[in-house]
């Protein structure tokens, strides 16, 4: 049986958003202006940011459903690291090189192919890996050449549920919703 086969960066340029959400097994995103909503506060040599409490619960609602996740940052942070490990997230690079090198190291660790990943990103920084995923999405705000390579935009800003939107549609149209929102309905 050959082995299944990759597909290259672009190759469904036709798909709408929910056929697109429907193709996703990896959520991978920037952290600062997604995660964030771009502050970051330094005072006698510690770092404070803060992050949404519902993006928090959305990815971990999606680790539970089997999805892996990961955030990749070309800035350093031990407060992303914090958070980081209190999610339990499943890949984390700080790097101050690509983040598609960094991707790429991912997919090769999990099998998957770029088709199969969305990527949330809202600077130019993040234009290598918009423009290679499955499922590009970034926020209000965001420059216009990384709205351009996106394929959706949240209504929602960085920060304040922008990341919870976006895993709410994937959920969604993979047709987990109703079954989450009825377990914790009980």
């Amino acid at each position: 049986m050959p082995a299944k086969r990759k597909k290259s960066p672009g190759s469904a340029k036709k798909l709408s958003v929910t056929e697109r959400c429907r193709r996703v097994r990896l959520f991978l995103c920037d952290v600062d202006g997604i995660l964030t909503d771009t502050s970051v506060f330094i005072g006698k040599g510690v770092e404070f940011k803060r992050f949404n409490i519902r993006d928090g619960m959305g990815i971990k609602l999606l680790q539970e459903k089997g999805f892996k996740v990961g955030w990749i940052s070309r800035r350093p942070s031990t407060a992303t690291t914090a958070r980081a490990e209190e999610l339990k997230i499943d890949f984390l690079v700080q790097i101050k090189g690509s983040k598609v090198e960094a991707a790429e190291d991912i997919l090769k660790k999990t099998g998957l192919g770029w088709d199969e990943v969305s990527f949330m990103g809202d600077d130019i920084v993040d234009l290598g890996m918009l423009s290679r995923v499955g499922l590009a999405v970034t926020v209000p705000g965001a420059p216009s050449e990384v709205q351009k390579v996106s394929h959706y935009c949240t209504k929602t800003d960085g920060g304040h549920g922008a990341v919870r939107e976006v895993i709410e549609m994937i959920l969604k149209a993979q047709g987990m919703w109703a079954s989450i929102v009825e377990q914790h309905s009980k």
